[in-house]
């Protein structure tokens, strides 16, 4: 799940509103602007997560966490990822080809999208929109160890607050089996063929919460949608508020809803 708005990064919701986990919780280990630190706060946030709830397995994931140098690197450069027009925007990001092959996706799978419609009220264009945008239909999850990647910008002291929730949420996957220490998604710890946030796969995440299955993710996704808001019956340009909620990101928006109008009226 990407994430960018004017000025700060979000995913729907504040942290502490979602997640509530650090009610309680040790003291917060101090951030850091490189890797010297790192370890040491490990130890410290090690401390945090014990009280958040975060057991055995969690912990030991935690302890093996490397600095994701490239996650750093990544997160500074995020902003040009959502530059200029949609129009542009939509070039970048191959928008034609998305809409071509959503619209055969939508065909082959069409028992798939009908159950997930019905069970959420989320029409498949949105769906196959945000899948074809995030991951290529899930030909490019990445790479990034997952848990690296999130603990480092827990860690990191250009938005702990936000992140911090998050890092707790991928050792509580690690404790349920979700997640290992070695799982790998893309640069900012998402997870999966939609690309969700630790977090908010503990909230909306379905079944047993394997976002690499495809059916998992998508009906996660319409999940997601439906807990912000989505209303059946008016289409992705009539649900603005819901993938506001997915990326706050006003290119981004207008991209999807443009992308899956295409995709709903074949």
């Amino acid at each position: 799940m990407a994430f960018f708005a004017k000025g700060r990064f979000l995913v729907a919701v504040g942290a502490a509103a979602v997640f509530g986990l650090l009610s309680g919780a040790a003291q917060a280990a101090s951030c850091g602007k490189s890797a010297a630190g790192f370890e040491q706060w490990k130890a410290e946030f090690a401390q945090e997560a014990k009280a958040a709830g975060v057991q055995g397995k969690g912990l030991s994931a935690l302890a093996g966490a490397s600095y994701a140098t490239a996650t750093i690197k990544a997160d500074r450069a995020i902003h040009k990822a959502f530059s200029g027009s949609v129009e542009d925007f939509m070039r970048r990001r191959g928008a034609a080809t998305i809409i071509s092959k959503g619209k055969s996706l939508k065909r082959s799978n069409a028992a798939l999208f009908n159950k997930i419609e019905s069970n959420y009220g989320v029409s498949p264009g949105v769906l196959l929109a945000i899948w074809g945008m995030e991951t290529g239909f899930g030909a490019v999850m990445g790479k990034q160890n997952t848990v690296s990647a999130i603990v480092t910008l827990a860690y990191d002291c250009r938005r702990p607050d936000f992140f911090t929730p998050h890092a707790i949420a991928a050792l509580k996957l690690v404790d349920r089996g979700a997640l290992s220490s070695t799982s790998v998604g893309a640069m900012h710890g998402e997870i999966g063929h939609t690309q969700f946030l630790p977090g908010n796969v503990l909230k909306y995440g379905v079944g047993g919460a394997n976002l690499r299955d495809k059916g998992t993710a998508l009906a996660s996704t319409a999940n997601f949608l439906k807990g912000h808001g989505w209303r059946p019956g008016v289409g992705a340009e009539g649900n603005m508020g819901a993938i506001a909620g997915w990326n706050s990101a006003s290119v981004y928006q207008q991209a999807i809803a443009r992308i899956a109008t295409a995709i709903d009226n074949d």
